[in-house]
C-alpha cells in the first residue's frame, strides 16, 4: 500500500514540472531546380515538423520564405500546404523578376515557436517572358512588367471541375484559341472550401486541378481572369435555380446568404482562404486579374443585406490584394448586365472598371421581333450599346475599362444566327475604339457558342492590335465624323486608330474626317475587319486641322469576290 501511494506522489510530482516546448524543426528544403527564367517559377519543397492541427491555417503554422534579389530588395512570400508530395507536404512558389544570384530563408512558425533555414541561393536567367500583368501609366491601358504593351482578346471558359479530371477545359481547346489570337480566359472556379472539408481547409483535388489549368496555360502564354468570388455560390434563391448554391456552401455554418458580406466569422476564413491563393497560385505570370465579385446584387448579402456593407467587402478585398499581391496585379468587380445596373461605387473601388451589357435587359434593342434595317437595325443598337458603355466607364472614373462579361443568348439574335456573329464582331471593333482595354468578356466558351463567337474573325482583331503600343501612348477619343455611318477614334501623336461601320449599306465609298491633327501628310491603312487584312496604305493630307479618308469601293474582280463589307478599321500615322 505504502508502494502504491509513493508511486502516486511520482507521477503527481512529474506531471507539475513544465514540459519544455517543442520548437518547429525544418528537416529539408529542396529547390527544383538550382536555375529559373525570368518570372518562371521557382519551386521549394519543404520537410517540417510542428505543431498543428490545421495545416491550412496560417494561426497554427506559418511557413513564409524571404528573397533577396541581385539588386537587393526583399520579397517575403507565403508558403502553403499541399501533401502531393508525401515526404514534403509544405510548398513556396515565387516568380523571380530580375536576373542574376538570388537568396532566400525559409522560416516556419508555430505556438511553441519558430525555426528559420540558413540562407540558400539560386541563379535567375533571362527568359523571353515579358513579366506580370498590370496597369500601365497611361492608367488606360494594360502593360507587362517590361512595359510592352497587352491588350486582352478573349472570353469565358469556365472549368466546372468537381470529379477527378473532369473538367471542361482542355489542351486541345486551348490550343485553338491561341491559334485564333487568344490570350486570356476568364473562369470561376469550383469554391475550394466545400462542406465536406469544412471553412478554413481546402479541397486538395480541386487546388491540383488549378495547379493543372495554371501550368497550361502558362505553356502558351495565355492568361487568367480568376473570378474570385461567383455570385450563384453566395446566393441562397435570389435569381434560383443553378444561381442559388449557398445551401450547399459551409461559410452557412456561420452566416446565411444575407449576412455573407457583413459577417466577421466569414470574413476570417475569407481572408485565410484569399491568403492561401495567393501563396499556391501568386507565383504565375499566366495569372493577370483577380476578377474579386461577379455580379454582386445576385446574392442575398446585396439584394436583401446592408449595401454599404457589401461595398466595403470589396474594399477590403481590394485592399487586400493591393497589399499583399507582389505582382501588383489589378482587380475588378461588376454587378449583372442589366442597363440599370451602372454601378458606381465598385467602379471606384477596383482597379478596373468592369460593366457587364447583357442588351436584353433593358438595353436599346428594336422593340419588334422583326428588325427595321433602315430605323431599327439590331447591329446598330447593339455596338452602339457597347460605345456608350465604354465610354461612360473612362469618362467618369479615369481608368482601365473593361465589359466583363456579355452575350451569351441576352441578345437580339440567337447564338447560330449570322446576326449574332455580327454582333459579337462589332463589340470587338466597336470597345477598341472606344478605349476599353480587352476584348468585351463574351460568356462562354463551349460547343453551344463556338460558331458563333470563336471563330476566324478574333484572330483577324488580334492581328491588328498586335503592333499597337498602347500602353505607352496618351491615347485620347479623337473626334470623328462619317456622314451616315457610325465611327468612333483613339488619338495620340504618334498613332490615330478607331473603326467606322454602316450596317445598311456598306462602308464602300463612305468617307470619314478625323478633326483636330497637325497639318502634315500621313499614312493611312485600312484594314478589312472580317478578312483580316489591310488594303494597300495610302497617303493623305492634313488640311485646316482635318483629315478625311474615303473608303473605295471594292468589287468583284475575275470572279472572285472582293467586297470591304460592312466596316473597315484604320490606322493613321504621321509621315
Amino acid at each position: 500500500m505504502r508502494k502504491c501511494a509513493l508511486l502516486a506522489s511520482l507521477i503527481v510530482g512529474l506531471a507539475a514540472i513544465p514540459v519544455p516546448a517543442k520548437e518547429p524543426v525544418i528537416s529539408s528544403i529542396q529547390a527544383m531546380s538550382p536555375t529559373v527564367g525570368l518570372y518562371e517559377k521557382f519551386e521549394v519543397r519543404i520537410d517540417l515538423t510542428a505543431t498543428y492541427a490545421n495545416p491550412y491555417d496560417p494561426e497554427e503554422i506559418d511557413v513564409q520564405a524571404l528573397f533577396t534579389s541581385p539588386s537587393g530588395r526583399q520579397w517575403p512570400i507565403w508558403g502553403f500546404y499541399n501533401p502531393s508530395d508525401w515526404s514534403r507536404l509544405w510548398m513556396v512558389r515565387f516568380a523571380p523578376t530580375e536576373t542574376g544570384s538570388w537568396s532566400y530563408v525559409i522560416k516556419v512558425t508555430d505556438r511553441e515557436g519558430a525555426a528559420q533555414s540558413q540562407p540558400r541561393t539560386f541563379t535567375t536567367v533571362e527568359s523571353t517572358h515579358h513579366g506580370f500583368v498590370r496597369i500601365a501609366s497611361n492608367q488606360r491601358y494594360l502593360a507587362y512588367s517590361d512595359g510592352t504593351s497587352f491588350y486582352g482578346i478573349g472570353l469565358w471558359y469556365n472549368d466546372n471541375y468537381e470529379l477527378f479530371n473532369r473538367g471542361q477545359i482542355t489542351e486541345d481547346s486551348l490550343d485553338r484559341l491561341q491559334r485564333l489570337g487568344v490570350n486570356f480566359i476568364s473562369f470561376y472556379p469550383t469554391p475550394l472550401e466545400t462542406m465536406g472539408t469544412g471553412l478554413g481547409r481546402y479541397d486538395e483535388n480541386r487546388c491540383g486541378r488549378l495547379d493543372q489549368l495554371f501550368d497550361w496555360c502558362e505553356q502558351r502564354d495565355i492568361h487568367v481572369s480568376w473570378n474570385l468570388w461567383f455570385h450563384s455560390y453566395i446566393s441562397q434563391a435570389v435569381w434560383g435555380g443553378g444561381n442559388a448554391r449557398y445551401r450547399n456552401n459551409p461559410y452557412r455554418l456561420v452566416t446565411d446568404a444575407k449576412g455573407f458580406f457583413a459577417s466577421e466569422d466569414a470574413w476570417k476564413y475569407q481572408e485565410r482562404l484569399h491568403r492561401y491563393i495567393l501563396a499556391r497560385w501568386g507565383y504565375s505570370r499566366a495569372l493577370f486579374l483577380w476578377f474579386v465579385i461577379d455580379e454582386i446584387n445576385g446574392t442575398e448579402g446585396w439584394e436583401q443585406g446592408d449595401k454599404e456593407a457589401a461595398e466595403q467587402w470589396c474594399r477590403k478585398i481590394d485592399a487586400f490584394f493591393n497589399e499583399h499581391d507582389p505582382y501588383e496585379r489589378p482587380t475588378t468587380g461588376t454587378q449583372s448586365g442589366g442597363i440599370n445596373q451602372w454601378w458606381p461605387g465598385g467602379y471606384q473601388i477596383f482597379d478596373i472598371a468592369a460593366r457587364e451589357i447583357y442588351e436584353a435587359q433593358g438595353h436599346p434593342m428594336p422593340r419588334t421581333g422583326k428588325p427595321d434595317l433602315q430605323n431599327e437595325d439590331p447591329l446598330q443598337f447593339s455596338y452602339r450599346n457597347y460605345a456608350t458603355q465604354a465610354k461612360n466607364l473612362w469618362t467618369g472614373f479615369r481608368k482601365p475599362a473593361i465589359v466583363g462579361e456579355c452575350g451569351w443568348d441576352h441578345t437580339y439574335y440567337e447564338p447560330g444566327m449570322p446576326g449574332y456573329l455580327a454582333m459579337y464582331h462589332n463589340a470587338l471593333w466597336s470597345g477598341l475604339a472606344n478605349g476599353l482595354c480587352c476584348t468585351p468578356f463574351w460568356w462562354a466558351y463551349s460547343d453551344w457558342l463556338n460558331d458563333g463567337v470563336v471563330t476566324n474573325q478574333m484572330r483577324s482583331f488580334a492581328q491588328f492590335v498586335a503592333d499597337m503600343d498602347l500602353a505607352r501612348l496618351d491615347l485620347q477619343p479623337a473626334e470623328i465624323s462619317a456622314g451616315g455611318c457610325d465611327a468612333w477614334a483613339m488619338k495620340s501623336d504618334k498613332l490615330v486608330f478607331g473603326w467606322m461601320v454602316n450596317p445598311r449599306t456598306s462602308a464602300a465609298n463612305e468617307s470619314f474626317t478625323i478633326a483636330g491633327l497637325p497639318e502634315r501628310d500621313y499614312e493611312v491603312r485600312l484594314y478589312r475587319t472580317w478578312a483580316g487584312r489591310y488594303l494597300p496604305p495610302q497617303t493623305v493630307p492634313c488640311h485646316d486641322g482635318r483629315l478625311t479618308v474615303t473608303v473605295p469601293e471594292l468589287t468583284t474582280t475575275q470572279g472572285h469576290a472582293s467586297h470591304i463589307g460592312n466596316d473597315v478599321a484604320f490606322k493613321i500615322v504621321p509621315k
